[in-house]
């Protein structure tokens, strides 16, 4: 996992152009509701995130990282985790790589 500075994205624009550029196939927006909870869970595809508003508890095995605006996060294909989302819920871009490199 990598911690991104929010100073280091200037725009959804520039966030989406690098993904691309990194082998990414599809860049969104992910809105989350003030204290969703995710129980564990894996995805099909890699993702490369960054928090622009609000907070996440990302879980992974008994590691729990609480992850604010401006840091960011990388998880491999069918990794599991967890997510609480805070008292204000989150905003996050996300990157996913589906393809099979």
């Amino acid at each position: 996992m990598a911690r991104m500075n929010s100073d280091s994205v200037a725009s959804f624009d520039s966030f989406r152009a690098d993904a691309l550029a990194q082998g990414f196939d599809e860049v969104i927006v992910r809105e989350w509701a003030p204290g969703q909870v995710l129980d564990t869970h894996t995805h099909p595809f890699e993702v490369k995130a960054l928090v622009v508003r609000g907070e996440v508890a990302l879980t992974q095995g008994e590691s729990t990282r609480v992850l604010h605006a401006g840091e960011g996060f990388e998880l491999t294909r069918e990794a599991p985790h967890a997510e609480r989302y805070g008292a204000d819920g989150a905003t996050f871009w996300v990157a996913r790589r589906h393809a099979v490199r």
